[in-house]
């Protein structure tokens, strides 16, 4: 007796890409700039991108984390000829980061990747917090992802290629007591990488947001300072991540070719 299985397309092309090789893009030689690129997950992630042979530039304010951080970078090349550089500017400044853009594109080479990791948070309860307070957390984690992403994507369109990450957070996705202003800032990222994603498309510009968890940085530490009591409880049961961790995921998924 014969027995006819019939199997439905959508579940064979589901097969058929878990069981294909993920293929992806390569940094080889390619400009690779981070922001926020002096420690933490910044910091990691340009280290493995010196090790995948990226010329690359770390963005912060802290000159003295830059030079330690470009002196940890450079340790990392594989080629003699990699070209590491660091840049002090205010990412939030929307003028001085277009100009500092624009500087590198002429003296480093084009821009291949963006990886915006400049961020901070502060926690507390929404009421207490000052005019002052609220302002540096929009600045520091929504305008100083936006003007960056704004500055490279003219030269991306032209070039029709790029890749865009945006560092987001697990509360991003959901909201938590004593996050209530940080959270909206990461909200809006979210929003803004959903939309960009689709303005960008067309041009073969990827965009990828990563949504790390509590991470072992200096910033974290900083942020515990802050935190109320029952954030402090709700972040201990989820644990810590290490930087490198979190940056080799995000390093990876930004480099996926998406069929």
């Amino acid at each position: 007796m014969l027995v006819l299985l019939f199997v439905p397309l959508f579940i064979l092309a589901l097969v058929k890409k878990l069981l294909t090789p993920k293929r992806t893009k390569n940094i080889d030689k390619k400009h690779v700039v981070i922001t926020g690129g002096s420690s933490g997950i910044g910091r990691c992630v340009a280290i493995l991108a010196a090790r995948k042979g990226a010329n690359v530039t770390i963005i912060a304010r802290n000159l003295e984390k830059l030079s330690k951080a470009e002196k940890e970078i450079k340790e990392a090349c594989i080629y003699k000829d990699q070209i590491i550089s660091s840049v002090s500017v205010d990412v939030s400044n929307q003028q001085s980061i277009q100009k500092e853009i624009t500087k590198l594109e002429e003296s480093v080479g084009p821009i291949y990747m963006l990886v915006n990791c400049a961020g901070m948070a502060i926690c507390g309860k929404v009421e207490d917090f000052d005019e002052e307070g609220v302002k540096t957390l929009i600045n520091v984690n929504y305008l100083g992802t936006l003007y960056p992403i704004q500055s490279v994507i003219p030269k991306f369109k032209e070039r029709q290629d790029g890749i865009i990450v945006l560092t987001g957070s697990q509360v991003s996705l959901m909201g938590m007591f004593g996050y209530s202003i940080y959270a909206s800032c990461k909200f809006a990222l979210r929003g803004l990488a959903e939309s960009i994603y689709m303005e960008l498309k067309p041009y073969n510009i990827s965009v990828t947001l990563a949504l790390p968890p509590d991470t072992d940085t200096p910033g974290f530490e900083i942020e515990n300072k802050t935190k109320p009591q029952e954030t402090k409880l709700i972040s201990e049961a989820g644990g810590l991540v290490q930087p490198e961790t979190v940056a080799e995921k995000l390093l990876q998924d930004a480099l996926v070719i998406i069929f």
